[in-house]
């Protein structure tokens, strides 16, 4: 590594000037001009690539990402007084959704992150940084499945405990998770299936029932491309001719389908309610309102309306005393079901009571961004969960077996 490079800025700090409102863009033609200059300065490729998709130019970003994991794989961000435990991340190349968004956790507390990054087909380096625990932040993707089948076989050796195996992140695939979670009880997830372009066409061309694909399951339809996040191509389809125009202009070549739910309530309105699992005890991330079935948090109106923000208050201040009991049989069956020390879990309500499972993820953003002025209410939910984060990870490093 080269230690005579400027600091890396990272993620979490980059992304909080975008959701300010400042451009990234004058940044990046500093940290190019950097680059330019140095061609070893890997941080400054890093954190030019993570500017680069955080304003929408992906492409460009993933090949300045590539730039850099070929100078260099390992990136640093210090702690702001300790260190009280040597973090270090196992991570993939790829998008910002590529890897669990670790720096939002720790930011500015007493624990040092260390991002390895692990290039397909290549061994683990000889020698290992510094560390207490490592935590394999890879989400599950095509793209990173042979890293964790790699993992997989190395974790058992590894010299320090591990947080985050590879097989409880292969279950958070949407098509595994339906299969944990179909019988659990406090749960309703529905049907949802892998199906390829191929079948698809073949669904609408009336070769295959829908039911061949997607056992259970029944028009409406959610689809989406396999590797998708954030709502990215996503949508509802109704029947077999809204099938057919999806394909028709989508190029990808595997989607995830999954049965349609209406799952407003009485008012008419949907809710949608981020939770995150510490050691299988609950946290409140945030909560979205909206009257559109596929909510994302900040396009919810949430910044606009004191009364949505209200309601979200009111979710995070009586979490404890409200969700979580009410929703505890199911939230207890997700922590068995998957066996992951972290998991974020975006859900809903049905209208019988249960909790209804969109996704399971260990790499979901839970951060503390939103302006206090308009939500004075986040900072101490989120300090919560910051505080549980961190003591898990002491724990885990001062109770969890080490291998020799």
């Amino acid at each position: 590594m080269n230690h005579s490079q400027p600091a890396l800025m990272g993620l979490a700090r980059l992304m909080r000037m975008a959701f300010e409102g400042f451009s990234l863009m004058p940044l990046a033609e500093t940290l190019k001009a950097r680059a330019e200059k140095d061609p070893r300065d890997a941080n400054a490729l890093m954190d030019l690539s993570t500017a680069l998709q955080l304003h929408g130019l992906r492409d460009a970003g993933l090949a300045t990402l590539s730039l850099a994991l070929q100078t260099q794989q390992i990136y640093e961000l210090p702690a702001q007084q300790g260190p009280s435990i040597r973090l270090l991340a196992i991570m993939a190349p790829g998008d910002l959704m590529a890897n669990a968004p670790l720096p939002f956790l720790v930011e500015n507390s007493d624990i040092s992150l260390t991002m390895l990054y692990l290039l397909p087909g290549a061994p683990l380096p000889s020698r290992l940084p510094e560390h207490d625990l490592a935590f394999i932040a890879m989400a599950d993707t095509s793209q990173t499945h042979a890293l964790l089948e790699q993992l997989a076989l190395q974790v058992p050796a590894w010299p320090h405990p591990v947080l985050i195996h590879p097989e409880g992140i292969f279950r958070t695939s949407r098509e595994n998770a339906y299969t944990l979670l179909q019988d659990a009880a406090g749960v309703y997830m529905p049907p949802t299936a892998h199906a390829t372009r191929q079948k698809l066409e073949a669904l609408c061309r009336g070769e295959y029932e829908l039911s061949d694909l997607l056992p259970g399951g029944a028009f409406a339809l959610i689809i989406r491309p396999l590797d998708s996040h954030a709502g990215h191509g996503l949508e509802k389809v109704d029947d077999i001719a809204a099938l057919a125009q999806y394909l028709s202009a989508s190029a990808e070549s595997d989607f995830f389908i999954a049965s349609f739910v209406d799952y407003r309530s009485p008012d008419g309105l949907y809710r949608k309610y981020r939770v995150v699992l510490i050691d299988g005890v609950p946290f409140a991330g945030h909560m979205g309102v909206s009257a559109h079935w596929m909510i994302h948090y900040l396009n919810a109106g949430m910044v606009e309306s004191a009364a949505k923000r209200a309601e979200e208050e009111a979710f995070m201040r009586d979490f404890d005393e409200e969700f979580a009991p009410r929703h505890a049989l199911g939230l207890r069956s997700v922590f068995e079901r998957f066996g992951l020390e972290y998991l974020v879990i975006d859900c809903a309500e049905t209208r019988s009571g249960k909790l209804f499972v969109f996704e399971v993820d260990p790499g979901a953003v839970v951060h503390s961004m939103d302006p206090p002025d308009l939500f004075p209410y986040k900072v101490p939910a989120m300090q919560k969960v910051f505080a549980a984060f961190r003591a898990m990870l002491l724990r885990s490093a001062a109770t969890a077996p080490k291998q020799s």
